[in-house]
């Protein structure tokens, strides 16, 4: 397992047609790498009370929770999982929330994305490979 300082949290919200990231405000936090055999990640999130109400509600209706989380540095891109949630504790004043899920890939995705525009650019072979590398 790996452990991992988590810098920012947005649960992302369908509000008219579009996601929204509501962000929420952390006291501290960790993610874990459990680098199991279902490649899932563990989320602590310690924040305020105040917001225990917002996540019995969102564990109590959602089945899964799509998060948005920032590790390690406020620099670092922001890193997609589909999660649903685990365990809501009252430690002292504040709460954790427990998220346990998967990352989402968008590296995949967007490699996917590239090689086929370059496909319908008309790049084939040696061709496409040296643009591929050109432009990653």
């Amino acid at each position: 397992m790996k452990t991992f300082k988590l810098k920012l949290l947005n649960i992302m919200e369908e509000k008219n047609g579009e996601i929204i990231p509501n962000h929420i405000p952390l006291l501290d936090g960790l993610i874990i790498d459990r680098e199991d055999e279902k490649n899932q990640w563990t989320v602590e999130a310690y924040t305020e009370r105040s917001l225990q109400p917002y996540f019995e509600e969102l564990q109590a209706s959602k089945s899964e929770v799509l998060i948005q989380v920032k590790i390690s540095k406020e620099s670092n891109a922001m890193a997609t999982f589909i999660t649903s949630i685990i365990g809501i504790n009252e430690i002292g004043a504040n709460i954790n929330v427990l998220f346990i899920g998967n990352i989402v890939d968008k590296r995949k995705e967007n490699i996917e994305s590239l090689l086929t525009a370059l496909i319908d650019e008309g790049f084939q072979g040696k061709e496409l490979l040296e643009k591929f590398k050109e432009l990653t």
